[in-house]
């Protein structure tokens, strides 16, 4: 069990029944009265959004999540299919449950499936991803207008801005988190 005051960012309850994994902690002590907490929280089966208040002394039993080390293979229609690299045993997620991380999944691509129970519901991204770039439009030198950086298409289907040199056919790291080049792969 976890007291409500034990609560911070991040901490991962069950709420319902359901596993919910803190957005945001407030306290808040009115002058009369028992202590407050205005929680923010995230369903991590449906992703939406819940604000609740609770009372000093209340608790909350903890989910039961575990992460395990996974490989993508394919995806077929609206379901994306993992492979455990030690059990071979596969999983499915929905194209809601993936979100913005199909924009990084290549074949073979390891990363964690966050399970609550038996049940997969989430993926967390290596923190780089390198990919082939699939269209750049040529840079003219001298072009000031457009700046630094330039459009590409990634192999994915996801277009991000790169410095110049960047060239089709070359393949770049790029940052999961910030959606941003990082640099080019050496060959």
């Amino acid at each position: 069990m976890v007291s409500v005051g034990e609560l911070k960012k991040n901490s991962k309850v069950l709420v319902d029944g359901e596993p919910y994994v803190m957005v945001d902690v407030n306290f808040v002590k009115p002058g009369k009265g028992t202590a407050l907490y205005k929680c923010k929280m995230r369903n991590l089966v449906t992703g939406s959004l819940l604000d609740r208040t609770y009372r000093s002394g209340e608790s909350f039993e903890s989910a039961d999540l575990s992460e395990h080390k996974m490989q993508y293979l394919y995806h077929q229609d609206d379901e994306y299919h993992f492979m455990d690299v030690k059990t071979f045993d596969q999983v499915m997620l929905k194209e809601g449950q993936v979100a913005d991380a199909k924009n990084y999944l290549i074949d073979n691509l390891e990363l964690d499936i966050l399970f609550w129970g038996s049940r997969a519901i989430g993926i967390t991204l290596p923190n780089f991803v390198d990919l082939a770039v699939v269209r750049a439009d040529p840079w003219a030198k001298g072009d000031s207008v457009s700046g630094d950086t330039k459009p590409v298409t990634l192999e994915t289907g996801m277009d991000i801005q790169v410095p110049p040199f960047i060239e089709e056919g070359e393949k770049i790291t790029v940052d999961t988190r910030t959606h941003a080049y990082v640099t080019r792969v050496k060959k």
